[in-house]
């Protein structure tokens, strides 16, 4: 599915501030806490996908070069 272009970087901005507020609110991480350390694990890699998620869906410009 395309999507217009405006649609798509907002997507795409929206992703990455996501991650950088996570990345900015985490406080000192206790590393002997192996449920914390899953937990910021698995937050950061939805983050991640979702990042991969809004540049690897094509806009209308990138759906019609294509």
């Amino acid at each position: 599915m395309t999507h217009p272009t405006v649609v798509r970087e907002a997507a795409r901005v929206i992703a990455i501030e996501a991650a950088r507020a996570y990345v900015a609110n985490i406080r000192p991480i206790d590393l002997t806490n192996p449920s914390v350390l899953v937990g910021h694990l698995m937050a950061a890699e939805t983050l991640l996908m979702d990042i991969v998620d809004a540049h690897t869906e094509p806009t209308e410009n990138e759906g019609a070069e294509r």
